[in-house]
C-alpha cells in the first residue's frame, strides 16, 4: 500500500469527494426534522448547501418543495454521495443499486452489523467488498456521518448548527463513536476553537480513522487532530501517519479506551472492534509522539493548548500565582502527576525580583502576593520573564479571580504577552463556579487563551503537553545497531543454555559455566569457574525447572556437587518420567543484587517491544513495568526505567549502593536489536536480571526464548 491510498486502494481524491460532495442523494428522505432522513435534509438546508440534493422516497412526491423519485434507478448518474436511511434488511440491495447507478460514495448510519453479531460482521464485510471492488467509498455502517465546517456540508442526522471555521488554526475531530465526536465538538466550540471536520467513522467496514487522519494531515489549516478510537485497524499505517504528523508539527491527541478488561469488552460491543493489547498500543503510539490522553477532559484541554501552540519546546513548567496556598499545592500536585516544575535561571530570578518588593521570595512557582493590586502590569511582565527562561517550556498563570475590575486587569496585561508567545501559556482563575464578568469572558474567548477554573485540571493537561514536547525530540533518537542472526530451534520454547548462548552473542552478560552430560564433566567445569556453583537440568520440555526440583544452588565443593547431581537427576525422573535431558548447566553463583525482569515480545499489530520491570512476583502484584519499542535508544530506555514505581531502589537506598541503570538500559537496547534482526523470535524473558552496583554491570540468571 502506498501512502495516500486507503486500505482498499481508494486514493486521496476519493476521500475528498466524500467529504466535499457536489451532489448528494438522501435515500429514505423525510420532512420530519426529528427523523434521520429529515435531520440530514434539514441540516443541509440550514447550512445553505449549494450542491444538488436528490431525494428518494417511496411514499412522497416532494419534500420541502424538492421533488422525490421512487427508486435509486431514477436518480441521475454519478452522484458524489448517497446517504442510506433504509432498514437493515434493505442495505445490501441499496448498495448494489447505488453502485449500478454510478454513485461514488455511500454513508450508512444503520446499525446491526459487526457490533451486533458474527452474521452482522459477515454482512458488513460483504458491503465493504462490494464497494471496494467498484471503487466506491463507504463510511460506516453504524456511524453518524460527518460535518465539513469549511465547505458547509453537514452529512449527519444530529441537529447541528453552522460554525465559522475561521482562517486560523483548526482542529479536525475523527471518532469511531458518533456521540463522542459530538461531545468533543461541543467542548471545543464552547471554547471558541475553530473546527474543520467532524467525522464519525462507526464500524469502519471500509474507510477507517487512518484514512481521515491522512486527509487531515494534508490540510494546511488543520493544526491538531482529535482522535477517538476503540481499535486502530491498521496499526502499521497509523504509526507511519503519526511519524508524519510529528514531522510536520501536527499533534494527534488520541483517546483510546481498553486499559481495563471491561473497557476492552465495551469496545467490542460498541463498534465491533477486536481490541488489541492496550499497553502495546500506548507504548508504540507515545514513541511516535502521539498525545495519548486518559480522559475526555484531557482531550478537550490538550486540544485547547495545542491548537495555539502545536510545536511546544521541551522544558519544565513555570507557574505564576497570587496565592501562597496555590504555590504550595502546585508543588504537591505537580509531583503527583509528574509535571516538572522548572528550575529558573539566575537571570530570570533577577528579572522577576525587580517587579516585586524586596521581601518577596522569588522562585518557581512565583507568588506575586498582593503586588498585582498596585502593579497589575506584573501579570504580563512576570510571564514575559518566564517565557525567556530556557528551562521553561510551558507557563501557567493562575490567580484568584477577584473583582470584575481585577479580572479584566489580569487578562488585559497577560493578553499582549500571550499573543506573541512562542511557548504555551495557560491561564486559570480559581473559584469553580464563582461568576466571571462578561467582558472578561468575551476577551478570553476572543483571544483563544487556554482557560481553566482549576489549576489541577490545567496542570494535568500541561503534563501531557510537556510529554508531547519531549517525545517529539526523543522520537528522533532511535537505536540502529545490528544484532547477530540467531540459529535457534523453531516451534516453541528454547532450552535455557541455548538462550543464554544467544544472549551472550548479543553482548548480554550471563554467568560463567558450561554444559555437562556426566557428573565428572560437571566437576571439571566447577573446578574451572570456582565454587560455589548452581546446577540446572536442561530440556526444552522442562519449562518450570524449580517446580520439578531441577535447580540446585550454592553447591560449595566437589562432594556437594556430586551429591547434588544425583538428587537433581532423581528429581527430574520423578517429576517427568522418561524425559531425556540435553544435559546439566553448571554455573557460578552470581553475587546478589537487585532483581529485575527484562524481556521482549512481538505483537502481531504493534511489532516488537521491550519490557523492564521489578523482578520476582512484584511485576505481577504491583504491575510495575515499562514497555518500549524495539528501536528504543539507551537514553530513552534509561528515562523509561526511571519511571518505574520501584525506581528509587535503583539508587542508593538504605545502605545499598546505586545500581547500574546504564547496563540495564543497554540490555533493553540489545534485546530490541535482537528482535529486529530475528523475526522468528516471538518472546524473550530474562527473569531475573541481577543488577549490580553502579559500574559493575548486570547478569542474566535465566533466559527463555520462544520462536515461531
Amino acid at each position: 500500500m502506498t501512502v495516500g491510498d486507503t486500505q482498499n486502494g481508494l486514493g486521496k481524491a476519493a476521500i475528498e469527494r466524500l467529504l466535499n460532495p457536489q451532489s448528494i442523494a438522501i435515500l429514505g428522505a423525510s420532512p420530519e426534522r426529528d427523523s434521520i432522513g429529515g435531520g440530514v435534509l434539514s441540516n443541509l438546508e440550514s447550512f445553505g448547501y449549494k450542491g444538488a440534493i436528490h431525494l428518494v422516497s417511496r411514499s412522497r412526491d416532494e419534500i420541502n418543495g424538492r421533488p422525490c423519485v421512487k427508486t435509486i434507478a431514477e436518480l441521475p448518474r454519478d452522484i458524489d454521495v448517497a446517504v442510506l436511511i433504509v432498514p437493515h434488511k434493505a442495505i445490501r440491495q441499496s448498495v448494489v443499486e447505488c453502485i449500478a447507478q454510478g454513485v461514488r460514495g455511500i454513508v450508512v448510519y444503520t446499525s446491526g452489523f459487526a457490533e451486533a453479531s458474527d452474521e452482522g460482521r459477515r454482512q458488513q464485510e460483504e458491503l465493504a467488498q462490494l464497494c471496494s471492488d467498484a471503487g466506491v467509498t463507504l463510511l460506516g455502517p453504524n456511524c453518524m456521518g460527518y460535518t465539513n465546517f469549511v465547505a458547509g456540508i453537514p452529512m449527519t442526522f444530529e441537529p447541528i448548527a453552522k460554525h465559522d471555521a475561521g482562517t486560523g488554526n483548526r482542529v479536525a475531530i475523527i471518532a469511531q463513536s458518533g456521540a463522542t465526536a459530538a461531545n468533543i465538538r461541543f467542548a471545543l466550540q464552547s471554547r471558541a476553537i475553530s473546527l474543520s471536520h467532524v467525522v464519525a467513522t462507526g464500524n469502519e467496514a471500509q474507510l477507517g480513522a487512518e484514512d481521515f487522519i491522512e486527509h487531515a494531515l494534508d490540510d494546511p489549516k488543520i493544526a491538531v487532530l482529535a482522535v477517538y478510537v476503540e481499535q486502530l485497524r491498521d496499526p502499521a499505517r497509523f504509526l507511519t501517519l503519526a511519524a508524519r504528523a510529528r514531522a510536520v508539527g501536527k499533534p494527534i491527541v488520541m483517546l483510546h479506551p481498553g486499559s481495563s478488561e471491561r473497557g476492552r469488552k465495551a469496545a467490542e460491543s460498541h463498534t465491533g472492534a477486536l481490541a488489541g493489547d492496550h499497553a502495546m498500543m500506548l507504548a508504540a503510539a507515545r514513541a511516535e509522539a502521539v498525545v495519548c490522553v486518559p480522559t475526555l477532559d484531557e482531550m478537550f484541554d490538550c486540544c485547547a493548548i495545542l491548537v495555539r501552540f502545536p510545536t511546544p519546546a521541551p522544558g519544565g513548567a513555570g507557574i505564576i500565582t497570587n496565592s501562597g496556598a496555590i504555590r504550595g499545592l502546585a508543588f504537591d500536585f505537580g509531583e503527583s502527576v509528574g509535571l516538572e516544575i522548572a528550575k529558573l535561571a539566575p537571570e530570570t530570578e533577577a528579572e522577576l525580583s525587580t517587579h516585586v518588593p524586596d521581601y518577596v521570595h522569588v522562585d518557581n512557582p512565583f507568588d506575586i502576593g498582593t503586588t498585582g493590586f498596585a502593579n497589575p502590569g506584573i501579570y504580563g511582565t512576570s510571564a514575559t520573564a518566564m517565557l525567556n527562561d530556557p528551562n521553561v517550556g510551558i507557563i501557567l498563570s493562575v490567580h484568584a479571580g477577584g473583582s470584575p475590575g481585577m479580572q479584566l486587569k489580569k487578562i488585559d496585561y497577560l493578553l499582549p504577552v500571550y499573543e506573541t508567545a512562542q511557548k504555551p501559556i495557560v491561564f486559570a482563575l480559581i473559584g469553580d463556579e464563582y461568576p466571571l464578568t462578561p467582558p472578561f469572558v468575551d476577551k478570553v474567548r476572543a483571544c483563544g487563551v487556554p482557560f481553566f477554573r482549576s489549576p489541577e485540571r490545567a496542570m494535568r493537561a500541561m503534563k501531557l503537553v510537556s510529554d508531547y514536547a519531549a517525545a517529539r525530540v526523543a522520537a528522533e533518537d532511535r537505536d540502529t545497531r545490528d544484532a547477530p542472526a540467531l540459529d535457534l530451534p523453531a516451534g516453541g520454547a528454547v532450552v535455557e543454555y541455548l538462550g543464554k548462548q544467544a544472549l551472550g552473542s548479543a553482548g548480554v552478560a550471563v554467568p560463567q559455566g558450561g554444559m555437562a552430560r556426566t557428573v565428572d564433566e560437571a566437576v571439571s567445569i566447577a573446578a574451572r569457574i570456582g565454587y560455589p556453583v548452581v546446577i540446572k537440568a536442561q530440556a526444552a520440555k522442562l519449562s518450570h525447572k524449580s517446580d520439578a526440583g531441577a535447580v540446585l544452588i550454592n553447591l560449595s565443593d566437589e562432594a556437594a556437587l556430586r551429591d547434588g547431581w544425583d538428587r537433581l537427576i532423581g528429581n527430574v525422573q520423578r517429576a517427568a518420567p522418561g524425559l531425556e535431558l540435553d544435559g546439566v548447566l553448571v554455573e557460578e553463583m552470581v553475587k546478589p543484587g537487585l532483581e529485575l525482569v527484562i524481556g521482549a515480545m512481538r505483537d502481531p499489530n504493534w511489532g516488537p517491544m521491550v519490557l523492564v520491570g521489578l523482578g520476582g512476583v512484584w511485576i505481577e502484584v504491583l504491575k510495575d513495568s515499562r514497555l518500549m519499542p524495539a528501536d528504543v535508544s539507551v537514553a530513552r530506555a534509561k528515562a523509561e526505567i526511571g519511571k518505574l514505581k520501584a525506581a528509587k531502589l535503583l539508587g542508593a537506598f538504605r545502605g545499598q549502593p546505586a545500581r547500574d541503570v546504564q547496563a540495564v538500559a543497554e540490555v533493553a537496547v540489545q534485546l530490541g536489536a535482537l528482535m529486529r534482526a530475528n523475526p522468528q523470535i516471538l518472546e524473550v524473558d530474562i527473569n531475573p536480571l541481577v543488577v549490580h552496583a553502579e559500574g559493575e554491570g548486570v547478569t542474566a540468571l535465566d533466559a527463555l526464548f520462544v520462536t515461531e
